[in-house]
């Protein structure tokens, strides 16, 4: 509560008026941070709209759809002249290229199904922009994420939005408890995407009814194969399919052409089972296959942990808690076992299919809507 002498806290969680209050907003000229920037400049705060120009828009990479294209810088700053606040684009394609683009590139010729907007946020929005955002003297930095930041007994937590199907915390597990005391997330709270769309139609925006991006903002229509091809040249070299109990059943195109769990398309037709990929080997340039039981497994080693946990990680040898093995998948109730502050063994009570190298592992209170940070699938020793 404040005291007599104190200014009230606003929406922001500050001690001063909106209009002493300026907020950066990353906008990447969807609906959702328009919508977040329209709402906060009618509040009254000081907005600044920040766009990032992440790849180059005139290569074969660059598509209408996804995210930060050229269409949508356009977007953003009509917005931002729409609601009367300054608009920048950043230069950050070398930022992009060195920090989410290459090592998508290399982990997914390792063999990995890699999740590069996980990186992105951390490596490029909420490191490099959040800087920008202090450079710019911003009290905090707020995006159109559908998570929420709620202040706890220790400070500020995350939290899953209320919209279970909008909920983006696998993709943010990484944010650190520094960068949580700077960010804020408006929608979080919102009940539906529809809430959204319909503040946006009551601003007036004229992304009101832009449809949303699906895929990563560099891979044009889901093609992971093609853009890979085209970043590492000659990484489709040609191998053997192999059954795990090492019968040659065929050729491929390149290893890059599959995934861990993948079942059609593997051009091994006639056989009496259903064969799914089950290990990817690419210094032997071999696909493996195997029935789908050999793709389930309950161990799942996991480092480069980030905890948002009120005392250490190392504080217990066991935590009982969900976890997220894939953004589409609902948690599961698990034992995470640390081995050091950031890398743990997770032990899942039930099986999961698919478990691959390169996603993510989130770690959620099972009683609650808390996200206690996640860290890195990876082969293990």
């Amino acid at each position: 509560m404040a005291l007599d002498n104190e200014a009230p806290v606003n929406s922001l969680g500050f001690a001063k008026s909106p209009a002493e209050t300026r907020v950066v907003v990353a906008m990447s000229g969807g609906v959702d941070s328009s919508v977040v920037a329209a709402y906060l400049a009618e509040q009254g705060y000081d907005v600044v709209g920040v766009t990032l120009q992440l790849y180059d828009h005139g290569a074969a990479l660059a598509k209408k759809g996804a995210c930060c294209a050229g269409i949508d810088i356009h977007d953003a700053r009509r917005v931002a002249e729409e609601r009367g606040f300054p608009h920048y684009v950043l230069d950050y394609e070398n930022i992009f290229k060195d920090a989410v683009i290459d090592e998508f590139a290399d982990s997914y010729l390792a063999g990995a199904t890699p999740v590069p907007c996980i990186r992105c946020n951390e490596r490029v929005k909420f490191k490099d922009l959040l800087e920008t955002a202090k450079d710019l003297e911003a009290d905090c930095m707020a995006t159109g994420h559908y998570i929420q930041r709620k202040m706890g007994e220790h400070g500020p937590e995350l939290h899953s939005a209320e919209d279970a199907n909008r909920d983006q915390s696998y993709f943010l597990f990484s944010t650190t408890p520094e960068q949580l005391d700077f960010l804020r997330f408006p929608l979080g709270h919102l009940p539906s995407k529809d809430a959204t769309r319909e503040m946006a139609a009551q601003y007036g925006l004229s992304v009101a009814d832009k449809p949303d991006s699906q895929d990563i903002c560099f891979v044009p229509n889901g093609d992971y194969a093609s853009v890979i091809e085209k970043l590492r040249p000659g990484a489709a070299e040609p191998g053997q399919i192999v059954h795990a109990d090492g019968r040659v059943l065929g050729g491929h195109n390149g290893v890059i052409h599959y995934t861990i769990g993948q079942r059609r398309g593997l051009g091994i037709g006639g056989l009496s089972e259903p064969l799914y990929v089950v290990k990817l080997d690419v210094d032997q340039k071999q696909v493996i296959v195997g029935p789908k039981d050999m793709l389930a497994t309950r161990r799942v080693p996991v480092r480069e942990i980030n905890w948002l946990g009120d005392e250490p990680i190392t504080s217990r040898t066991e935590w009982h808690l969900s976890v997220k093995v894939r953004s589409t998948r609902p948690p599961r109730d698990a034992i995470i076992r640390p081995i050091s502050d950031t890398e743990a063994e997770v032990e899942l009570f039930s099986a999961e299919e698919g478990i691959s190298p390169g996603q993510a592992c989130v770690f959620y209170d099972p009683n609650g809507s808390r996200i206690f940070g996640g860290g890195w699938i990876w082969r293990g020793h």
